[in-house]
């Protein structure tokens, strides 16, 4: 299987209920509200988290928001976000993972990859908040705050990219399993 790094898509062999599961019909399927729906909110919701810091940090650079404020959103923001991915991923790896795998044991090794995934996320993560604790603890001195911001706008950059391919793939496999089975098992 190929690594979340270099990984463009959800391997074929895995895809295999996205056929008669494909993307566009999920909100019409009997199965999607409830769990389904859930799932999916908590993944928009780490999108449009990344995208708040991206777009804070553009602002904070172009001297277009207040370095302050700027550190007290990205340490409230930064803090939720990383609590909440690893929550969810415990969740997912503890309960999810192993139960979907046995409603359609085909997909075992899917399963494993995105087990594989939140690991490989844990590294990436630890950079994010690495940058981030930087940023913060420079909030003093713009000039430096500013040399941060930019430093961090790299890892931000790699976490969002990394998260976004594990979170279609996640899709890809979770939904249609859910869709198919019903989402009786999960609770």
């Amino acid at each position: 299987m190929e690594p979340l790094e270099t990984r463009t898509k959800l391997p074929d062999a895995l895809r295999i209920l996205m056929q008669d599961y494909p993307r566009d019909g999920w909100e019409g399927h009997r199965h999607f509200e409830g769990l389904v729906r859930f799932w999916l909110e908590r993944h928009l919701m780490f999108r449009q988290m990344t995208a708040l810091m991206q777009q804070e940090t553009e602002a904070v650079l172009a001297r277009r928001m207040d370095n302050r404020r700027y550190s007290a959103r990205l340490a409230q923001i930064g803090s939720q976000f990383v609590q909440n991915l690893h929550g969810h991923h415990q969740i997912e790896d503890g309960h999810y993972f192993p139960i979907l795998a046995k409603m359609d044991p085909r997909l075992q090794s899917g399963f494993d990859l995105l087990d594989g995934d939140h690991h490989a996320l844990d590294g990436t993560l630890q950079a994010f908040v690495q940058s981030a604790n930087a940023v913060l603890q420079t909030q003093a001195d713009g000039k430096a705050l500013h040399e941060a911001a930019g430093g961090f706008t790299v890892e931000l950059a790699r976490i969002t990219a990394l998260l976004d391919r594990h979170l279609v793939d996640e899709e890809e496999l979770v939904v249609p399993v859910i869709l198919k089975h019903g989402p009786g098992r999960l609770g």
